[in-house]
């Protein structure tokens, strides 16, 4: 199957407590494979349970594109909006990882889009953070319109390595 073939097959939805364990397989799966691209650790998040992830899922904004038939998820993407009254004109992207079979196909702006749709409906702003050396993530994020406000060096330390991160910001009130 071509990989726009696979997008197609794909719906985006709103995951629940229902899709821990699908959702806990690829969370780890990104940790594992690209630990640089993460401010969580796969040794960490290794050690919950599923019903820890499935009670993430009952308190979180996260999106998932999801083989039609409910068996798989192919890419992931979470919305935090904090409480405090200061910083809730804003939300945070969190965790997006697409797997490799299905990058290149849409499914990581499909993803973004709707995280973004979802932001528009309860904040001014949208933030996050992306590895320095991760081209195409920087590549996705600027075409849906985030700008560089800043670089933190040394953001993540992975052994000795050390790696920097990309601030970036979408006004939506502008949009």
């Amino acid at each position: 199957m071509s990989t726009e073939a696979r997008a197609r097959s794909l719906e985006i939805v709103r995951l629940t407590s229902a899709d821990a364990a699908v959702f806990r397989e690829l969370r780890l799966e990104g940790l594992r494979d690209h630990p640089e691209a993460f401010g969580a650790s796969w040794e960490d998040e290794a050690t919950h349970s599923e019903a820890q992830f499935s009670s993430r899922l009952d308190d979180a904004v996260v999106f998932g594109a999801r083989s039609v038939d409910g068996m798989r998820l192919d890419g992931i993407v979470g919305v935090y909006r904090p409480e405090a009254a200061k910083t809730k004109h804003k939300a945070v992207i969190w965790g997006m990882y697409v797997r490799l079979r299905s990058r290149r196909a849409g499914v990581g702006a499909i993803l973004l889009k709707t995280a973004i749709d979802h932001a528009s409906l309860m904040v001014e702003e949208v933030n996050l953070t992306v590895g320095l050396a991760n081209a195409a993530a920087l590549k996705l994020y600027e075409s849906a319109g985030f700008k560089r406000y800043g670089v933190e060096q040394r953001a993540l330390k992975i052994g000795e390595q050390y790696y920097d991160e990309v601030l970036m910001s979408l006004l939506l009130s502008k949009r």
